[in-house]
């Protein structure tokens, strides 16, 4: 089965198990939201709607988190999973979040925006390196200047033994979360079409696409969040 046909037939489900699959749940969204937010806030400032486009959105929780965060915003969600998208429409409906969704996959050309803000969570580790650089690049050209991209981001260990290490640790924090066998499972069947790479790399090639400010804002094991903004013309 390939990742976008896993990820359909879990889109009613998928949202419940994000906090015992996600150890680090709290900082880990919650870093994301506060890169992201300086610009957005800024928009709001100049009497301007902020735009964010999140990147792989399945079930909208990022683009959720950042609405509420910073409440004005318009989100246009993208990803190749309909049924993942249909989830989150009904969110952001719920939540009164001004949205649009857009079914397309990572490769395919971005929604010209420009946006204050481009995000994304555990999405970008599908696509081969490549493919990674080729997006940042992309990214970069859909902002904003002093626009902000933020990817919190499932990444791998600088060697295999890290890489190890990241694992083994991940089952015994979910485990102990309470992940049952079946949600383990089926996480581990949808990790076999991951491509993660290690930080340092994805933070050199969004250098080389042309951001500034690029860090890793945090990290927990196989999990970061980093990115980096649009200079200012």
């Amino acid at each position: 089965m390939g990742v976008v046909s896993l990820f359909e037939a879990v889109a009613g489900s998928y949202d419940e198990s994000r906090r015992r699959l996600v150890p680090c749940f709290d900082d880990f969204y919650g870093t994301a939201v506060e890169v992201a937010a300086p610009p957005l806030r800024r928009a709001l400032a100049s009497g301007r709607t902020p735009a964010v486009l999140d990147l792989g959105a399945g079930t909208g929780l990022l683009s959720m988190l950042v609405g509420t965060a910073v409440p004005g915003v318009r989100a246009t969600l993208l990803d190749a999973a309909p049924a993942m998208l249909a989830v989150a429409a009904g969110h952001l409906s719920r939540r009164g979040v001004p949205h649009e969704t857009l079914v397309a996959d990572l490769g395919a050309a971005l929604p010209p925006g420009p946006y204050d803000a481009v995000v994304s969570a555990l999405a970008i580790h599908h696509l081969p390196d490549a493919g990674k650089r080729d997006l940042y690049r992309r990214i970069r050209q859909v902002l904003v200047p002093g626009g902000v991209f933020v990817n919190a981001e499932q990444v791998a260990g600088g060697t295999p033994d890290l890489d190890s290490r990241y694992d083994e640790v991940w089952l015994a924090q979910v485990t102990a979360l309470g992940a049952t066998e079946e949600e383990v499972a089926a996480a581990r069947e949808r990790m076999a079409h991951d491509r993660p790479a290690p930080v340092p790399d994805q933070c050199r090639w969004l250098v080389e696409a042309g951001f500034v400010g690029v860090d890793c804002f945090y990290k927990s094991w196989r999990f970061a969040v980093f990115g980096g903004r649009r200079e200012l013309d």
